[in-house]
């Protein structure tokens, strides 16, 4: 574990759980009543061609915006542009990008670099062809390359068609159906992997308008449970046994539930027990963590690693799986061959824009030591936010895995929520309501501070988040945590 990785410390774990643990057991800590009136109507004031076009958006949008991660409370922003560490919004106001795209973007916005690469390519060949191009083989070479657990490399259109074609390939390489998942982990939203999404034990909780056969074959454990996965298998050898474990290797949501550094080892000393592969969803991970992901930092192979994100360097169709030469084999594209395959397609898939983008954005990361770099902003956000806790003496949890910083204030991803237990869900969803209602408030305070996160609770460093624009920030955050109050 060198320099060369994000992460420069590996967190205690046990101690952010009992912190939050305590979190729980507290009213929410929250911004003034007066203050977060005043920063509601800084919204109207500040950024009213924000919320015009976000009116006129509803009409033909559901929920007047068309991605996830848009911020929506009291209403969603409309950015114009990117760049570096900043963005800046319709009405002309800056503010410093926590977001990152969602994490891609580990170079900061727009490099130039990068995109005086990709003009030259739609100079000379567009956007897409259908066709084989030259990018396809360099970014995959250059991923086989430093990937431990990846011979050969497939480029698809989503992190969420890499899991898809992961499980396939599971299922086909073993002959096996089940598949263990860690709950409150996402990996995408394909039918079946909508199960025990953000909270554990929540099975098909969230579900709706799937199919119960759709995820028949589905399971899941808690984090750091190792027992728990082993009863799985176990159990599952009786019904003609388990496909694939697949896990985010620093924990569900993107290590918002943080796993034991030595957790991967026991998961992958358990799939080769049990005749398993195990999936590392490095989707999140790859080129964030290290140049050889996740995988690399914590010394694991796993038989199948899936990319997104980082893979396409915030351009679109950005995802892909990477593997072992004798699971990649049902991989095989074109029309030849006789050997069953695992069906995956998509007319943009690897298109060449989104395969320069991405082979250029890792070549630039390797050249600038991007990841360290990013891991030193992350751990400075982090240390600065838990100095600020302390002073205001709050009972937040700020942690980090380099440049994924986590910022709990309510801990509602954390609430016990057990479709085993039905008889506690109505308590446990009025505390979600609560909390969640928390989180929006303070996403809400630290926008209107000019600090763009992720729901509130995650951030994304990047190369581009210099010591001057971290302490910035952080004077920023100490505006809205002055301001808080404990509810009753």
């Amino acid at each position: 574990m060198g320099n060369n990785f994000a992460i420069s410390e590996y967190h205690d774990v046990q101690e952010i759980y009992t912190r939050v643990e305590k979190l729980l057991t507290l009213p929410v800590y929250r911004v003034k009543r007066d203050k977060m009136q005043e920063y509601l109507d800084r919204f109207d004031s500040n950024c009213a061609k924000s919320k015009a076009m976000i009116d006129e958006a509803k009409k033909y949008i559901p929920g007047g915006v068309q991605h996830n991660l848009a911020f929506n409370y009291p209403f969603p922003l409309v950015f114009t542009k990117a760049e570096d560490a900043w963005l800046y919004d319709l009405d002309g106001n800056r503010y410093i990008d926590f977001l990152q795209a969602g994490g891609p973007t580990v170079l900061g916005s727009n490099p130039p670099a990068i995109k005086e690469k990709v003009k030259n390519l739609l100079d000379t060949c567009g956007p897409v062809t259908g066709l084989f191009h030259e990018y396809e083989m360099k970014i995959a070479e250059f991923i086989c390359k430093r990937y431990p657990g990846v011979d050969k490399f497939r480029m698809l259109g989503s992190g969420t068609e890499g899991v898809m074609a992961a499980i396939r390939v599971a299922r086909l390489s073993t002959g096996k159906k089940k598949i263990i998942k860690l709950g409150g982990a996402y990996h995408g939203w394909s039918d079946q992997m909508v199960y025990g999404m953000r909270i554990p034990g929540t099975g098909r909780f969230e579900a709706h308008g799937i199919p119960a056969a759709c995820s028949k074959h589905t399971q899941e454990a808690f984090p750091n449970k190792i027992k728990a996965i082993e009863k799985l298998l176990k159990r599952n050898r009786l019904v003609g046994g388990t496909a694939a474990v697949i896990v985010e290797p620093v924990g569900p949501e993107s290590g918002t539930r943080p796993i034991d550094q030595d957790y991967n080892k026991k998961i992958r000393e358990l799939c080769d027990k049990y005749g398993a592969l195990l999936i590392f969803d490095e989707v999140v991970t790859a080129f964030r963590i290290g140049l050889n992901g996740a995988q690399g930092y914590f010394g694991v192979v796993p038989d199948l690693t899936v990319f997104g994100k980082v893979v396409a360097g915030g351009y679109p169709s950005a995802g892909g799986l990477g593997g072992l030469d004798k699971h990649m084999d049902y991989l095989t594209a074109g029309l030849g061959g006789t050997k069953k395959k695992a069906m995956v397609g998509g007319t943009l898939a690897a298109n060449p824009l989104s395969s320069a983008a991405g082979y250029y954005t890792l070549v630039e990361i390797e050249k600038q030591n991007a990841c360290a770099v990013a891991g030193k902003a992350g751990d400075r956000l982090t240390k600065g936010l838990q100095a600020l806790i302390e002073k205001y003496e709050l009972p937040y949890v700020a942690y980090n895995q380099g440049s994924i910083c986590h910022l709990e204030t309510a801990g509602t991803m954390f609430v016990d929520v057990n479709i085993k237990r039905p008889w506690t869900i109505p308590k446990s969803l009025k505390q979600i309501k609560v909390r969640k209602k928390n989180m929006e408030e303070m996403g809400a305070a630290y926008m209107a501070e000019g600090l763009v996160t992720l729901a509130g609770s995650r951030m994304y460093t990047s190369m581009a988040d210099t010591d001057e624009i971290i302490d910035e920030a952080l004077q920023r955050f100490e505006r809205v945590f002055q301001h808080i109050e404990r509810s009753e």
